[in-house]
């Protein structure tokens, strides 16, 4: 087991990322919702609009699959997977460039300034507590993805590990954002948590089956996003 690990997942952890809700708190007040693909296997979704909200379990569970197949699987996951060969492989132009072109890749202006916001925060906390020489080469500031690979690959976490571990607090994240917008009870949210955490290990396997590159094509999250600046009041900044 390894503790820096642990530490650097831990909810405890000063990135400042229980103030984004990702656009899961615009879903809840004006019904984006996330419904499987009939024309798929039902392990991938597709996002939707209808006239319900996300506001009940059921709801974040299609958020959650979503989260995961779509933003972790196709994007994020990805991003960390890259970042953390380039830092052990001390490629820092294939670095930078792969943090360009994930901030440049997201629709949403506010999905790349929390994503940069927290990345930034990580980076900045994990120098203090543990000084190693390739941080230095990261961009500053960088995007989350980016920043979670560096420490792990600088603190001898596992490749595989490292993306499995980043899905974990996105997830958790999201799960911890839910609970304080919808009515649920925390039993009731962390079955959601632990059903969307069994998806984890095939989703990265699957991940790492394909080629090496990122993607984004997720519109209800994006413009749950975009929209979630002009709700009448809120609790997240995104």
């Amino acid at each position: 087991m390894n503790l820096s690990l642990l530490h650097l997942c831990d909810s405890l952890f000063p990135i400042g990322a229980f103030a984004y809700s990702d656009g899961l708190e615009s879903a809840a007040d004006t019904g984006v919702r996330l419904v499987s693909d009939p024309c798929q296997t039902g392990v991938r979704l597709v996002s939707d609009w209808c006239l319900t909200p996300v506001r009940d379990a059921e709801g974040l569970r299609y958020w959650l699959d979503a989260v995961l197949d779509e933003s972790i699987g196709r994007l994020e996951g990805p991003a960390v997977w890259l970042a953390w060969l380039a830092v052990v492989d001390h490629d820092w132009r294939a670095l930078a460039s792969l943090d360009e072109e994930l901030t440049a890749i997201r629709p949403a202006s506010a999905s790349r300034a929390a994503s940069r916001s927290t990345g930034h925060r990580l980076l900045t906390t994990w120098r203090a507590l543990h000084p190693d020489d390739r941080l230095s080469h990261l961009p500053a500031p960088c995007s989350l993805p980016i920043a979670f690979a560096a420490a792990c690959a600088c603190a001898g976490i596992d490749r595989r590990e490292s993306v499995e571990a980043y899905a974990y607090t996105r997830l958790a994240c999201t799960v911890s954002a839910a609970m304080r917008l919808l009515p649920l009870g925390q039993t009731e949210a962390h079955a959601e948590l632990a059903r969307a955490l069994e998806r984890v290990p095939p989703v990265v396997e699957a991940m790492t089956m394909r080629s090496n590159s990122i993607e984004s094509f997720s519109p209800a999250l994006d413009v749950a996003a975009m929209t979630q600046q002009y709700l009448h009041s809120r609790l997240f900044r995104s």
